[in-house]
């Protein structure tokens, strides 16, 4: 991995310092930067080569020049992208806050009115993206980022940009654009997705927030989809009695199997949450 960090370090030297690697995930390699334009700090996200291979470069670009477009307090907004030898990157604000995912390893379990708040502000991101016709298909912890008091939706399109530039959701390696313990019975299917698919995710992310992992897991991405497709998700007072009902009851129909017996926005979670 450190020959990885020179090799970008070598590739992209023209538009950042790239300071380390940050991590890893199912799209892109991260690492901290800075901009020489600009000299602000950044997050530079280099797309996997397996997804590289797949993609046309001109439409991925089109793509992320839309999503550039998009401004909301709780989406954190992308930079530009480029490509350089084998690397195509795209570059966002570097948020100090760190990420929901880092918060739940070190807290595990949220007080209610935290988990409240993020999602009150997550849900409106999500609205807003949504009345523009973009879908994020890959909401989860890791791409909640905090800026001081804001929570921040991060790769908000990038999946779909990925997706368009490539014609498929698979690439040849077999990866899935979406993180399993994520993914709506309808996006693991391979079916086609819409808004709700967002929403199923934010309940998934709720869910995770309140008791500390995401409702279906499982030692390897076939096993979550079974159990998403055919168990009902666990209650939430059988582990924390604290728990309204109300908040238990939203929460699964957040997660019905079906998208039609969902919320259908991401406003109808929150408010069904009692989190106004």
């Amino acid at each position: 991995m450190t020959l990885r960090v020179e090799e970008v370090r070598r590739a992209l030297a023209g538009r950042f310092e790239i300071q380390e690697l940050l991590g890893s995930g199912g799209m892109a390699h991260v690492f901290a930067a800075r901009q020489h334009r600009t000299g602000r700090r950044v997050a530079v996200k280099v797309l996997r080569p397996e997804l590289t291979v797949t993609i046309l470069t001109e439409r991925f670009h089109q793509e992320i020049a839309f999503l550039a477009s998009l401004h909301h307090p709780n989406i954190l907004p992308l930079l530009e992208s480029g490509e350089s030898g084998f690397f195509i990157y795209y570059a966002m604000p570097f948020a100090n806050g760190g990420s929901l995912k880092d918060r739940l390893q070190r807290e595990r379990r949220l007080p209610l009115t935290e988990a409240f708040a993020i999602a009150r502000q997550l849900a409106a991101g999500i609205d807003y993206a949504h009345a523009h016709n973009v879908i994020h298909r890959d909401i989860k912890p890791e791409n909640v980022m905090f800026e001081a008091a804001r929570s921040l939706l991060c790769d908000f399109g990038v999946a779909r940009a990925i997706v368009r530039a490539a014609g498929e959701q698979v690439s040849p390696g077999g990866l899935v654009v979406g993180t399993p313990s994520y993914m709506s019975p309808e996006q693991a299917a391979g079916r086609p997705v819409d808004q709700r698919t967002d929403v199923y995710a934010l309940a998934c992310v709720i869910f995770e927030m309140l008791l500390g992992e995401p409702p279906f897991t499982g030692p390897t991405p076939q096993t979550v989809f079974a159990r998403q497709l055919g168990e009902r998700p666990p209650s939430l007072r059988a582990v924390r009695p604290d728990l309204p009902q109300q908040v238990e009851d939203a929460v699964l129909r957040g997660l019905a199997k079906k998208p039609d017996e969902r919320w259908q926005t991401g406003d109808a979670l929150v408010q069904a949450l009692g989190a106004d």
